[in-house]
């Protein structure tokens, strides 16, 4: 006499495994708007006036240097807006779209984040060989690799397919966050949100400290984050 063992299955783990690495998510996402944050402090205070991820900000600094006839500061927002453009593209051309099928954290997101380390080891290199002596130049070109390195990073996100989901573009989130108090949604759907801004607050003023008095730690604020945010992505599963 045969008796066949039923198979057990388990969704209850497969579900709190998903909501574990949806958590990691999240948390590596903070992480790197911490990097946003201080890209942008050490960009407004340190690089000539404008923000490596802050587009809209810098448009609006394009149409102020056009009416008060600032060419200086129109050539500054003008490139940040360029090599962001750049960055979004070359990212957007390596993470693809996303899919139906696309793990928690897909591979290619990890790539992505790999050449913007790339970007931001090379800006670690001007930085720390001219910083004596920075000029106007130096400025511009630093300026100009912080924005390429989060345009890949903001196409990165974007390969995750989550409305609303982004490490650069805040603005969104900050209405997001408001309309749902004023809905009363809970807790749980507001954090996420409420986690995002206060990193990137928190990466300015870091970066502005560092900036105006550890100035040669300041890539250290952009490389660290990022290697500590490829290094776990890399170890995620499903």
């Amino acid at each position: 006499m045969s008796s066949t063992v039923p198979r057990v299955t388990r969704p209850h783990t497969t579900t709190q495994q998903s909501e574990h690495l949806l958590r990691r998510r999240q948390a590596l996402v903070v992480v790197l708007t911490f990097l946003t944050g201080s890209a942008d402090a050490l960009g407004f205070l340190a690089l000539g006036g404008a923000f490596a991820s802050v587009m809209t900000g810098n448009m609006v600094l394009l149409g102020l240097s056009a009416g008060r006839g600032e060419a200086d500061l129109a050539l500054t927002s003008g490139c940040a807006i360029i090599s962001f453009i750049v960055g979004v593209l070359a990212g957007a051309r390596l993470v693809g779209s996303a899919r139906p099928d696309d793990p928690v954290w897909p591979r290619r997101v990890t790539w992505a984040l790999g050449l913007e380390l790339l970007v931001f080891v090379v800006f670690l290199v001007v930085w720390e060989i001219s910083l004596p002596t920075h000029d106007e130049h130096v400025h511009l070109a630093l300026l100009m690799l912080s924005a390429v390195a989060l345009g890949v990073q903001s196409s990165a996100i974007q390969r995750f397919g989550v409305p609303g989901l982004s490490s650069t573009y805040l603005t969104g989130t900050l209405t997001s966050l408001i309309a749902g108090v004023a809905a009363r949604s809970p807790w749980r759907s507001l954090r996420p949100k409420v986690q995002v801004l206060l990193a990137l607050m928190t990466g300015a003023a870091v970066g502005a400290l560092v900036a105006l008095h550890l100035p040669a730690l300041a890539p250290a604020l952009l490389i660290v984050p990022l290697v500590l945010v490829i290094a776990v992505s890399w170890r995620m599963r499903a």
